[in-house]
């Protein structure tokens, strides 16, 4: 008797899905070294020439971090703690180790003041009577527990991730620059709060992973690893997405439920795509300037009750948001064994994303009249849904002495671009070189000079005339440019100092000082000292 075709079929097929899921799960065997983190990717291929520690925000510290110490000890069950200050607490760690099982502590801690230019606030004396300079403080401390379910329950490929902050002190640039953003990436409004909550899952050996939960979306996307250097936050996440996006989207120090696929089929390749929730406090009523702005919190980081960052705001857009990557003349893990010039490595980044919600028109009201002008009747933006942004980013090495050198010559470069109708911020670019090893005996030092500018959208100029027309006086905002001389020392293996000096010229494009009727804020020197210690 003949066996029926569509049985056959039926049982070929199901014995071909169940051996590709037994092969998708045995693959992930080696997760723990494959699947890499973003940055981690990025300074293994660009031969480590990337500075010590990325100074984007703390969960890329907390990553640079440990990428130094993998690099040292691949044995992730015998880690060398010698770049922790309490190293392996009496052989904790070395046990948690062993079951995969993570808890690393990141203290930053930050010392700034302007000796030019600068606009008083409420905090330099009544009614902003102070001289705009001056000294100010912030700090940050960030626990952070990571677990391979791996090694803890035998859970291929998986991993979950959770940390928490702890803000203290005050901006400086929110109380005295006027500047379109922070000078420094660290600076954030006093809170204690859950930062990322989020689990990972690994497939093809590492080659695919999904992200799932609360998350950071500048740990991953818009990275420069040689920009990382650099303590200005236009150097992170840049300025465009900070003042155009509401409170900034998902960055620090703000996280939004999100999925994020990452697939790299070869080393040179990888794609990444990120659905996350767009609006972290969920505030929209005054969360923008030209709204009126939000006096009480001008960043909305603790708007809507959100202090504490439970608050998992999915009630306003999608921020949909995708980059590609191709990295040419990648190193090698180990370059002491090489023999053959592999070629001075790039990695070139092509990304954007697209927001679903809606956002204020600069130009016209609710009526369809000129926003600010003379027979504006309502003072209300219209709103326009959708908003998007372009980037492209270059990270590329070019020169070092020898192959086994740790010192080396980067240059980095980066564009956005977006619409002007409902965009503070119309387009930025940031560039710089840096020297890894600058002096004999200072592998991990690195020192850098970078610059950048940000300039004013059409739709926010057209305001500016508009309000001017009605005898308001009002200064039509321009180009904000930044310049930032720095140096990286690592003072202990657990110790990073960086003392740091900024220049911005014509801040936020050009703006009164509150002090005087017809005078721009003036040009500003910023001197800083940034410490980041692991505990």
């Amino acid at each position: 008797m003949q066996s029926c075709p569509k049985r056959k079929s039926r049982t070929f097929s199901k014995t071909i899905f169940v051996s590709l899921a037994f092969s998708l799960l045995s693959t992930t065997a080696s997760f723990a070294q494959n699947a890499e983190t973003q940055l981690e990717q990025d300074r293994r291929r660009l031969g480590n020439s990337g500075p010590l520690v990325s100074e984007i925000d703390p969960a890329t510290v907390r990553d640079s971090m440990r990428a130094a110490e993998a690099a040292k000890t691949p044995d992730a069950d015998h880690p060398d703690l010698s770049d922790h200050l309490l190293g392996s607490v009496w052989g904790a760690r070395d046990w948690m180790a062993r079951h995969g099982i993570t808890l690393d502590i990141q203290e930053v801690d930050e010392l700034w003041g302007n000796t030019t230019g600068g606009n008083p606030s409420g905090n330099d004396g009544p009614n902003g009577s102070g001289s705009g300079t001056g000294p100010a403080y912030d700090g940050m401390t960030m626990p952070t527990l990571t677990v391979d379910l791996e090694k803890l329950i035998g859970l291929k490929g998986g991993l979950f991730n959770i940390s928490a902050l702890q803000l203290r002190g005050r901006s400086i640039s929110q109380d005295h620059l006027s500047v379109y953003n922070p000078v420094s990436g660290f600076e954030a409004d006093r809170s204690t709060r859950l930062f990322e909550l989020w689990y990972q899952q690994s497939f093809l050996g590492g080659k695919l992973d999904i992200k799932i939960g609360q998350q950071d979306l500048d740990t991953e996307f818009l990275i420069s690893d040689y920009g990382s250097l650099y303590l200005n936050s236009n150097f992170g996440w840049p300025m465009a997405p900070s003042v155009n996006l509401y409170a900034g989207g998902p960055s620090w120090p703000l996280a939004s439920p999100a999925v994020r696929i990452r697939y790299r089929p070869t080393d040179q390749f990888t794609v990444m795509f990120a659905a996350a929730d767009d609006n972290p406090p969920g505030n929209t009523s005054n969360s923008f300037g030209i709204q009126g702005g939000n006096p009480v919190d001008p960043t909305n980081q603790n708007a809507n009750g959100n202090a504490s960052g439970t608050k998992f705001n999915m009630g306003t857009g999608a921020l949909l948001m995708t980059e590609l990557q191709y990295a040419i003349n990648p190193q090698p893990d180990d370059m002491s064994k090489v023999t053959k010039d592999p070629g001075l490595p790039g990695v070139y980044k092509l990304g954007g994303f697209y927001d679903t919600g809606r956002f204020p028109d600069y130009r016209y009201n609710q009526s369809g009249q000129a926003l600010g002008g003379p027979d504006d009747t309502t003072g209300i933006p219209r709103w326009d849904r959708g908003n998007w942004m372009v980037y492209g980013i270059v990270d590329q090495m070019l020169w070092r002495p020898s192959l086994q050198s740790a010192q080396s010559v980067g240059v980095f470069a980066r564009a956005t671009g977006n619409g002007g109708d409902r965009n503070m911020i119309s387009y930025a670019v940031d560039a710089g070189v840096n020297l890894k090893a600058p002096f004999k005996g200072r592998d991990n030092d690195t020192v850098g000079v970078g610059w950048g500018l940000g300039r004013a959208s059409y739709g926010q100029r057209q305001y500016d005339r508009n309000v001017n027309s009605t005898g308001t006086p009002t200064l039509t905002q321009g180009t904000e440019n930044h310049l930032e001389v720095t140096y990286q020392a690592q003072v202990m293996p657990w110790w990073v100092m960086q003392p740091d000096f900024q220049y911005i010229w014509n801040p936020s494009g050009g703006v009164y000082d509150s002090r005087y009727s017809t005078k721009r804020v003036g040009n500003e020197a910023v001197f800083g000292l940034h410490s980041s210690i692991t505990f």
